[in-house]
């Protein structure tokens, strides 16, 4: 991990280097490991398959205990700073900035929805062996089943969108026992006998996450790694982890965008011609082509003010902790509705639109900028924006909550 250090100059003064506890330096860490996996992201789509390359530079990089608290040896970063790292990261790969904003949550799983012992535990853990979580808790998917077996418990069957598994010293999974309502949430390490990956993730899009289904034969699950109860129980923080992992799918989206905005950017600049009946001789001055940039750079401003200003929100719940209320839980999960169905619809228009000032020759499979429509059409699909806002007319009409599920 990358601490704070200092260099010797030949006059003896001392200068500082970095201090990746300081959020200008874990940022501008952040940015430039984002220009590093840029340079290699059209061939890594390309591949597709493990992201082990990508998970060891975040490993490398120091950025992995970003927001464990200092008091638990972590850099103790707000959520307001987190989600500008997932945002810069994405912007280079969308991939890696799934990757590393689930990592981000599942490293607070512990604090919210966990005991006190398992807060402290995992918290430690992560950020004293640099630990990378992932998880495949979609509770939609049942396939999975838990069974008692003394103190401790079973698990078989097959579980989806395993994001990251096959490369997390930590792992998280959802199983349900018959007979009872709510699913288990569990923690177990990388080396636990019987999970076996089926190689089946080969989607259009986010081909580096490697988010392919798992088969459990028999495995163990040991008493202490399934979360909770929380203490109060069912208290309104308990559930408060999956708004701030619908406002990290904000920012993955928002990165995506920023990312196809520049590389159009850069190609119209020095590559694009302007249109014959156009009367210019650049295509940086072709009217309709000034016209549809001034138009994405509107709709990328208001998208990132309006995830900004749910980040607060967020970062104002996340300090009141349990004092949480459901009444100020339910404003901020429409807070971060709000900023994903904006960051979606404008995501998705400008990374299909980019080509209308790009031309034909930037559909070249060379230049990969159909990569980020297809991560951000893939990714997008994560859960409908359809509901989000019938739950925010809901909201503005009858004063309604949003229902909490692991989606709101």
């Amino acid at each position: 991990m990358i601490a704070p250090h200092c260099l010797e100059n030949t006059k003896d003064d001392l200068i500082m280097v970095l201090d990746i506890t300081k959020p200008k330096d874990y940022i501008d860490l952040a940015a430039s490991l984002s220009k590093e996996l840029a340079q290699s992201a059209v061939a890594r789509d390309a591949e597709a398959g493990v992201p082990e390359e990508e998970i060891k530079k975040l490993r490398e990089s120091g950025l992995l205990p970003l927001i464990v608290p200092k008091q638990y040896g972590g850099i103790g970063a707000t959520w307001i700073d987190a989600l500008k790292i997932v945002r810069k990261l994405s912007k280079a790969d969308g991939s890696i900035g799934q990757l590393y904003g689930n990592h981000l949550n599942l490293t607070a799983l512990g604090h919210v929805s966990g005991t006190a012992a398992q807060k402290e535990k995992y918290y430690r853990e992560t950020a004293k062996n640099n630990l990378f979580w992932a998880n495949a808790i979609n509770t939609r998917d049942t396939r999975l089943k838990i069974t008692p077996e003394g103190e401790n418990f079973r698990v078989n069957g097959i579980k989806s969108f395993g994001t990251g598994i096959s490369v997390a010293d930590l792992r998280v999974f959802s199983a349900v026992q018959d007979g009872v309502e709510l699913p288990f949430i569990f923690v177990i390490p990388k080396d636990r006998e019987g999970l076996i990956s089926n190689q089946d993730w080969d989607n259009i899009g986010q081909r580096r996450t490697d988010s392919g289904s798992y088969r459990f034969n028999n495995v163990l699950v040991e008493k202490d790694e399934i979360l909770g109860p929380t203490d109060p129980p069912n208290n309104a923080f308990s559930t408060f982890l999956g708004i701030i992992a619908q406002l990290t799918k904000v920012n993955v989206y928002l990165g995506i965008t920023k990312g196809a905005f520049a590389a159009a950017r850069e190609y119209t600049k020095t590559t694009t011609r302007p249109w014959i009946t156009s009367g210019v001789e650049s295509a940086t001055q072709d009217p309709y082509i000034l016209h549809h940039y001034g138009d994405f750079w509107v709709e990328i401003q208001a998208a990132v003010a309006l995830a900004d200003q749910a980040a607060q929100k967020v970062q104002a719940a996340w300090d009141k902790d349990i004092a949480l209320s459901p009444e100020e839980r339910g404003e901020v999960a429409i807070a971060v509705s709000a900023a994903k169905v904006l960051a979606t619809r404008v995501g998705i228009d400008i990374t299909n639109r980019i080509f209308e000032v790009t031309g034909t020759r930037a559909t070249a499979t060379k230049y990969g900028f159909d990569r980020y429509w297809r991560d951000l059409r893939t990714f997008t699909l994560h859960d409908p924006i359809d509901y989000k806002l019938r739950a925010i007319g809901d909201w503005v009409l009858n004063n309604e909550l949003p229902t909490i599920t692991q989606y709101s």
